[in-house]
């Protein structure tokens, strides 16, 4: 039988500088946006399984036995599109025999914790492939080097400053969710309208990312940015921060890095009598049923949730000794628009589901995601 562990581990201190990254590179912000218009290799119909450019690399050299022992260094499921993931992972990996043991590390979002968990696992001796969900990039990046030199690593959701993962699963990236969610509010308004830009937390690479993406299109096209806050993905601080800035001035467009608290945002124009604007959320099931209730002028940029599955199936093909797109395993990475709302709108599932799961037909769905 498969067991699925659950793993402790203590603190650690590490503090890694952030100007040592480049969150602003014009050469993968270009490579993004042409990405974002290519046509994904792959079984038609499951975006999971697909991927944009890349070559295969071969792992049968890596001598793996199965059934294996997968570790899973997780920086997190403290918000909903990590629980979305999880479950979704947690689900991937009953489909595949080659996967023994599965054991799970919660960083609850620490970088301390994460590298003290990931010290921990390679200490232990126990497993034989390491996915790392990195809790941030630089501060990560040598406990995944560490981990490296005993087993295969996968790499997902947030990056690495290194390449020595076997892969690195991810969908486009940040500066295409930037992209897509700046060039929809350019063509809804005027040159000179005001933007508010909500954010998350600094120093995840896909969320600076969107930012500097974001910011770009938005600076270029003239619009004017009447702040960039952080909202701590809080729904009560979101909703003071868009307050403040209505009692300074009208905004025209909403433009946020991840949608979790979109409604939020968008309560506090109804609540204050204001008109709601363009906006950019995401694809969580609120903010999607809000839109159609509402009628809005929005758009949800997607970071798939399909993407924690993908984790698990390169995995299985590590052990498997079979070829995985390498260095990165590029997915797709959808926006929904008006033409496709209706089609991920679904009132079965919670408010904070993640419509972009590609979990409707797993076996379990939609109990193990909370829905009925």
């Amino acid at each position: 039988m498969k067991r699925i562990l659950m793993a402790t581990g203590a603190f650690a201190v590490s503090v890694v500088p952030l100007h040592a990254q480049n969150f602003d590179d014009p050469q993968e912000f270009a490579k993004q946006q042409e990405q974002l218009q290519a046509e994904p290799m792959g079984p038609e119909g499951q975006p999971w399984l697909q991927h944009i450019g890349g070559e295969m690399t071969e792992t049968a050299d890596l001598g793996l036995e199965a059934p294996a022992t997968v570790c899973f260094s997780n920086a997190g499921v403290n918000n909903p599109w990590r629980v979305v993931g999880y479950t979704n992972m947690m689900q991937e990996v009953a489909n595949h025999e080659s996967i023994g043991d599965f054991v799970h590390v919660d960083a609850e979002g620490s970088d301390d914790k994460q590298i003290a968990d990931i010290n921990d696992l390679l200490a232990g001796g126990d497993c034989d492939v390491m996915i790392v969900s990195p809790n941030t990039t630089a501060a990560l990046t040598p406990a995944v080097e560490r981990a490296c030199e005993d087993m295969p690593v996968i790499v997902f959701d947030r990056g690495v400053n290194t390449d020595c993962p076997v892969t690195f699963v991810h969908p486009i990236g940040g500066y295409g969710f930037g992209i897509q969610g700046a060039e929809f509010i350019v063509e809804n308004v005027d040159e000179g309208s005001n933007v508010l830009m909500l954010r998350i937390l600094p120093g995840v690479d896909v969320l600076e990312t969107r930012y500097s993406a974001g910011r770009r299109i938005l600076d270029e096209a003239g619009m004017n940015i009447v702040g960039a806050e952080f909202t701590d993905g809080d729904n009560a601080k979101t909703k003071s921060i868009v307050e403040d800035y209505l009692m300074r001035g009208d905004i025209d467009a909403v433009w946020m890095d991840a949608g979790a608290t979109a409604v939020a945002a968008i309560e506090a124009f109804e609540d204050s009598g204001y008109e709601i604007p363009v906006f950019v959320g995401e694809d969580q099931q609120d903010f999607l049923r809000k839109w159609q209730d509402e009628d809005l002028t929005a758009i949800a940029p997607t970071y798939p949730t399909f993407q924690w599955r993908t984790a698990v199936i390169a995995a299985a093909r590590v052990i498997e000794g079979e070829p995985v797109p390498a260095p990165e395993w590029v997915l797709p990475q959808p926006a929904i628009t008006q033409d496709e709302l209706a089609d991920y709108v679904n009132p079965a599932m919670p408010p904070l589901h993640y419509a972009m799961c590609g979990c409707e037909s797993m076996e379990n769905y939609p109990d193990a995601w909370g829905g009925n």
